[in-house]
Parts: C-alpha cells; structure tokens; sequence
C-alpha cells in the first residue's frame, strides 16, 4: 500500500482515548471492562476506547489485570510520587515485523544510512526550535538574536560528521532555546538558570522535565501501533536503556507541544510557584498542577491542524503517528523521510 493512501487510512481511524489516573486505589478487571476501585468511588472504563493508561497516584493491579492490557493491546505507563517515568508495561508486540527489526539495524549499523536520519530529526528539531522562538517574536518579544544562533547551528547540522557532534549541536542549540524562555515568560519566579533534570533545580526546569516525560510516553504509545521497534533509534543510542526511538521523534515535537503548553500555562498565570513543593527529590509539581498540565497537554495534542501529507486537518496526536510511518518507508527505500516542521 503507497504512503499517501497508509495515511489517509491512518487519517480516517478513531484514536482511542487516553486515560490519566490520578486518585489512589486498584484498577482491576471485571469480566472485560477495567474497575478503577477508590476510596470515594468506582469507575469502569470499556477497554475497547483505551489507548494507553497513564498512573500518578498509588494504584495497585494484579496479573488478570494485566492479560486483559496484553489482550486488548493497551499500554500503562507509571510515575512515580514526584511525578518522574518509572517504566511502561509494553503488551506482547501485535504487528511484529522481523523486516522492519532487521531494517531498523542495517540502518543502525550502517554509518552513513544512521547519520542520514539523525540529521533529518536533529533539523526538524532545530527548526520547530526557530518556529516556537519566530512565533514569540512576532508578538513583541525580543529574540531575533535567538533566530539567529538557531539558523546558524541548523546550518552547521548538514557537515557533521559522527553521531556526539550532532549530539553536541542539538544540545547547544537548545540549551540556548532554553535561556530565550526568561525574555518570553517574563516571570522571576519562573527563571531558566540552567537546564537541570533528576532532580530539578527550579520551577520552570521541573515544568520541562514533567512535560518531556509525558511526550515520550506519548510517542512509545504511538510506536507501538506501528512496525517499528522502540529499542532500536537514530540519535540517540540502542545500547542498555530499554527505548531510543521515542527520544528520537519526540525531540521534533517537544518545542511545539510541550514548550507552548508551558508558556501558556504560565502566561496565564494558570500555574504559579505555590503549585510547586521541595522535597528530596528536587523541585516537584503537586498533584493538583500535574492533572491541569495534563489536560493543558491532552487538548495540544488534540488539536487539529492542516497536514500536508495527507491534505487535510488531523490531530497532533495522529501526526505523530504519521511521522512513524513516514519513517518506515523511509527504512522500506519506498519515500525519503523528511520531518515534521510546524507552519504558525
């Protein structure tokens, strides 16, 4: 089947919900349908709209359970209390594909086929950066030094020559992304300083690290309804750690997702410094700011939009999943994979 008619097909499908568990107690299986049992309620959710399951809260669940998730191919993805990814229970491979496996390694493998892809994700990237960045600008901020350094690195993206000194410009590249957020949020409680993960050193770096967890697990959730193995990506390395490929594609649609779901949140002033507690794990989110994240993310991935490939108004949700496929024919030699670029 040719690319444009894969997504079209793709384009015509339902996506299934996504569910967020917050509240504390077991989800369990009765008969075909999952029971979330609380202290104050039950809650039965059909398995048939279920995409994924994300857990915040303290939720207990057996293996009955999770042979209906296997069986109904759902993916649950936990966090632990402050909010950082533990792991994902992956269900057993439904399109299993030992073409796509070997393809996704010649590809590793081979220096030239490997720098090729990586390329193409670090200039998407680069580009989405110099878009968010465009966007603020034309509303009366002043980041056209910003534009600049961005053109200038996504330029010198084409001569590298390994995988660390891609590396190397991405992460220079968007480490000075990152210092541009002061001159756009224009909140002293919400300073860049540096960037900073487990754990984070301040409010807007824990704003970050909790959004760019969600949009990997996002991206997981969408590899799994395609060919591809999540092991085995481009930029960043297959080595020990469990998935690389949703890091890969996730870094091209960070900026414009995650990025502008937090500028939002915080223009409007919808989170602030109290939403926030200090702990030994750094600066935390509480749980009444991760569940209006949540939703501030769950509409941006909802929102509709022109997409060029297939000529007409899908989610950002679906376009992820396009850009899935894209890159399986790029593997199969079938179409040259070129990536997402957001055009405000």
């Amino acid at each position: 089947m040719c690319l444009r008619r894969i997504l079209l097909v793709l384009g015509e499908i339902k996506m299934k919900k996504i569910i967020y568990i917050f509240s504390d107690g077991e989800l369990k299986r009765q008969d075909n349908t999952l029971k979330l049992h609380c202290e104050a309620t039950n809650r039965f959710l059909p398995v048939e709209d279920i995409s994924c399951i994300y857990v915040f809260g303290e939720v207990s669940f057996n293996k009955k359970l999770l042979e209906l998730l296997s069986q109904k191919e759902i993916l649950l993805h936990y966090f632990n209390h402050y909010g950082y990814y533990m792991g994902t229970f992956y269900p057993r491979e439904h399109l299993n594909s030992g073409y796509m496996i070997l393809k996704q390694a010649e590809f590793y493998m081979d220096h030239v086929k490997r720098i090729d892809i990586a390329k193409k994700i670090v200039s998407g990237t680069l580009k989405n950066l110099r878009q968010v960045i465009k966007y603020y600008h034309n509303r009366g901020k002043e980041l056209a030094d910003v534009i600049n350094i961005l053109d200038e690195y996504e330029q010198r993206v084409s001569q590298c020559q390994n995988i660390p000194e891609l590396m190397g410009i991405e992460g220079n590249a968007r480490e000075n992304y990152y210092r541009s957020f002061d001159r756009i949020i224009e909140n002293k409680d919400f300073v860049y300083e540096q960037r900073t993960r487990r754990p984070p050193k301040n409010y807007l770096n824990s704003l970050i690290s909790f959004g760019n967890s969600i949009i990997y697990t996002m991206v997981l959730s969408e590899i799994y309804k395609t060919h591809l193995d999540p092991r085995i990506g481009f930029l960043h390395s297959t080595n020990f750690r469990s998935f690389t490929l949703n890091l890969d594609i996730a870094e091209i649609f960070k900026p414009i997702l995650v990025d502008r779901t937090i500028f939002n949140l915080l223009s409007k002033k919808m989170i602030t410094k109290r939403d926030f507690e200090s702990g030994m794990e750094g600066i935390v989110l509480k749980d009444k700011a991760k569940k209006l994240f949540i939703e501030e993310l769950d509409t941006k991935f909802k929102t509709t939009i022109k997409n060029r490939d297939i000529g007409r108004k899908v989610s950002y949700r679906r376009i992820i999943r396009i850009e899935l496929y894209k890159l399986e024919k790029h593997l199969m030699g079938e179409k040259e994979y070129t990536p997402f670029i957001a055009r405000w």
